[in-house]
């Protein structure tokens, strides 16, 4: 892996900074297909059993916010109707049960991410239940082996529940912060205050959680140097174990929310790069390892010792040490990946439940990987986790010759090696210092399925 020293070079950041996929998955999701369903799936999760099978992953969808953030593109909805969330949890149980049939009991769950949404509108004897159900039908690891997390949106709890969530199990914690700043907050329609998040930072160390992460966002609307630079020595001071900087990405022509933020509050051009200019030499003068892409983390996290041992992963929930699962998504929209497939389940409620009711999985559709996506995959996961692909290895694994099979997004690299990104060697590629940052657009030349200027993304720096 490369040097924990991240230069920032503003004109090849410019440069390379465009349209391109995070690589939580390779194909990415929308080359997912509703030709691929419930049968697929169930083959699928068959052919994962056979020879020695991964440990499992869950991840669960809680859609259900109480009010809007205007900078939001997430799949939820808005209400204050607690009865919606009763109904939601009895439908998950029934897909928890249908799920697990599939499953050897053997197979240990070592890893629990609830995502949203927000979780934690959930009450905890809610929570509490969904754990139990889940529980019931899965066999859970030792906890010393357990990866649970969940993310908590600070308006909704109370330190007494922080603690009440560690007594369930729960050894990780994720707070939406996003900008400190109170003008940023009013006009993203999300206002709390440091004291809530800090009391409730303070009530999860004192209740034992093994990681604390808070999530930020850069290029909000109002947002300065000077603002955010502030919103940052408060983040340092509560020292949590890890922190994503997301960069924001306004495009209010696909997500409506985004239309209720006012277009002459957006920051002017460039402005976003001087804001991740800042946060890295902020957070990195803090102490804080970069991880790849918007993560950092303290060296003494489980995430840093990975990155430096070669152990790192990556999935739907971003940068993890648990990623050699086979992952199951429960409730609307969640993606899984068991075996060689992904699944995603249905987009609404009212389709949620009517798959339920009638006994059936609600797969929407999904993709059965080729042995060449395989391939690209790993190659793609090895460049964004580790920074570098070492051809002998690789040849090896799957009888090939690197440079004859790749020689097409090789060529698309030429240009990244001359302006001092990556080294391509005769026995290895490997992402040098100053392209740390621009890490997508290299695993982007070896996507076989991306065609420039096409898909919903974000921008890769």
């Amino acid at each position: 892996m490369s040097s924990d020293v991240l230069p920032f070079q503003r004109a090849l950041v410019e440069k390379y900074d465009r349209p391109g996929p995070r690589y939580t998955s390779y194909p990415t999701a929308p080359h997912f297909h509703d030709g691929f369903g419930v049968a697929d799936y169930r083959q699928a999760v068959e052919r994962s059993q056979q020879g020695e099978p991964k440990p499992l992953s869950v991840y669960v969808h809680v859609p259900f916010c109480e009010s809007l953030c205007y900078y939001c593109a997430c799949s939820k909805i808005i209400t204050h109707n607690r009865e919606r969330a009763a109904e939601y949890l009895a439908l998950l149980k029934r897909e928890i049960a249908l799920q697990a049939a599939l499953f050897d009991e053997t197979r240990e769950l070592n890893q629990l991410h609830l995502g949203g949404g927000t979780p934690t509108f959930l009450s905890n004897d809610q929570l509490k239940g969904l754990i139990d159900a889940l529980a019931r039908h899965f066999r859970f690891a030792p906890e010393q082996r357990r990866e649970f997390s969940l993310e908590v949106d600070p308006r909704t709890v109370t330190p007494a529940q922080i603690h009440e969530l560690r007594e369930m199990g729960f050894n990780r914690l994720s707070f939406g912060v996003q900008d400190f700043d109170p003008l940023v907050q009013k006009a993203v329609n999300r206002v709390q205050s440091e004291a809530q998040v800090a009391a409730l930072v303070d009530a999860a160390r004192d209740a034992g959680f093994a990681s604390v992460s808070v999530d930020l966002i850069y290029g909000l609307p109002l947002q300065t140097r000077d603002s955010f630079d502030a919103t940052l020595a408060k983040v340092v001071a509560l020292r949590p174990d890890r922190i994503a900087a997301y960069s924001y990405a306004h495009l209010p022509s696909l997500f409506k929310a985004q239309r209720l933020i006012r277009d002459e509050d957006m920051p002017p051009p460039g402005r976003k790069l001087e804001l991740l200019e800042l946060t890295i030499e902020r957070l990195t003068q803090a102490g804080y390892v970069y991880i790849g892409m918007d993560h950092f983390a303290l060296p003494e996290d489980e995430l840093s010792r990975a990155r430096h041992d070669g152990t790192l992963q990556r999935n739907f929930q971003g940068y993890s040490t648990h990623a050699q699962c086979d992952m199951i998504g429960l409730g609307v929209t969640s993606i899984g990946k068991v075996g060689d497939a992904y699944s995603q389940n249905v987009k609404t409620t009212a389709e949620y439940a009517e798959h339920l009711e009638a006994g059936r999985l609600p797969v929407l559709r999904g993709y059965r990987l080729s042995d060449e996506d395989q391939l690209r995959a790993e190659l793609i996961t090895s460049l964004m986790c580790h920074g570098e692909v070492r051809f002998a290895e690789f040849e090896a694994r799957h009888a090939i010759d690197f440079r004859t099979h790749f020689a097409s997004a090789l060529d698309q690299l030429d240009e990244m090696q001359a302006d001092g990104l990556i080294e391509i060697k005769q026995q290895a590629l490997k992402v040098l210092p100053a392209g740390r940052l621009m890490m997508r657009n290299v695993a982007m030349a070896f996507d076989a399925y991306l065609v420039p200027g096409s898909g919903r993304f974000s921008r890769t720096v």
